[in-house]
């Protein structure tokens, strides 16, 4: 296994996002989604590799991981009740590669048809409760661990994330649909909006749903790790993937569950 080493030379990049929603499902509660009261390391990593995520040409997986140290809360932690439509099927590629050889064998998801509609048993959607967080913002502070220390490499990934004024894709605050706005800032400037007076006991927080301690892949099973999490002031601190605060599968104490 490749064991990430951080840097004492990494530098924290700080980013502002919001949104009209966000929702960090609670992993426990399985069929209604019930978000955590602020987003998880998990989903502010995702934001920044939105933005920019380098790959290792040789072997086509990420050189490096971002990890989160700190979270502050920049609006109140409010709640809104909403029902969605959940589909429960999605189209393969493998399935459109083998419509477009053959257009008889196309056989389309119907999201609203019945039976008797469709002449055919479908699987449609389904209405799902979800308890989300109304127009989050947070403040997002994070540096990159290579997988392979590299000098050179670090200073590429860094400046490139400064540069960038864009995103590879539309980051998002938890699902899709909830689409992100974000900024670069300077923790130092003034003018910055303070943390909201805010104190929580989380409790078992998820950190990931992957092994961060090497290069992941689309095909890599999940891994999920948990941390100890409590708001602060309006901030949540972070601990390392590498400590012993986060429980990983395979670790004494941790189930894999």
């Amino acid at each position: 296994m490749i064991q990430s080493r951080p840097s004492t030379s990494a530098r924290t990049f700080t980013l502002e996002v919001w949104g009209d929603y966000g929702c960090f499902t609670r992993p426990e509660l399985k069929v209604e989604r019930f978000s955590y009261p602020i987003i998880t390391p998990s989903a502010a990593r995702a934001i920044y590799d939105a933005i920019y995520l380098e790959f290792d040409k040789r072997t086509g997986r990420p050189a490096h991981r971002w990890e989160v140290s700190r979270v502050e809360v920049l609006s109140p932690v409010r709640y809104v009740a909403l029902m969605r439509n959940e589909v429960k099927e999605k189209i393969s590629t493998a399935s459109v590669k083998k419509w477009m050889q053959n257009p008889a064998l196309t056989t389309p998801i119907y999201a609203d048809a019945t039976k008797e509609d469709a002449g055919t048993d479908t699987k449609g959607r389904t209405q799902r409760q979800t308890m989300a967080l109304k127009a989050p913002r947070y403040r997002l502070h994070a540096h990159t661990v290579l997988f392979d220390e590299n000098f050179e490499l670090r200073q590429k990934i860094e400046r490139s994330f400064e540069r960038r004024g864009q995103c590879i894709y539309q980051p998002y605050l938890g699902c899709r649909e909830f689409t992100a706005a974000f900024e670069l800032v300077d923790r130092q400037q003034p003018g910055l909006l303070p943390p909201q007076l805010h104190d929580e006991e989380i409790g078992w927080m998820l950190y990931d749903v992957f092994d961060l301690s090497r290069p992941g892949g689309n095909s890599d099973d999940a891994a999920v790790s948990l941390f100890e999490a409590s708001i602060r002031a309006g901030v949540l601190e972070v601990p390392p993937y590498a400590s012993d605060a986060v429980r990983k599968p395979g670790v004494a104490g941790c189930s894999a569950h």
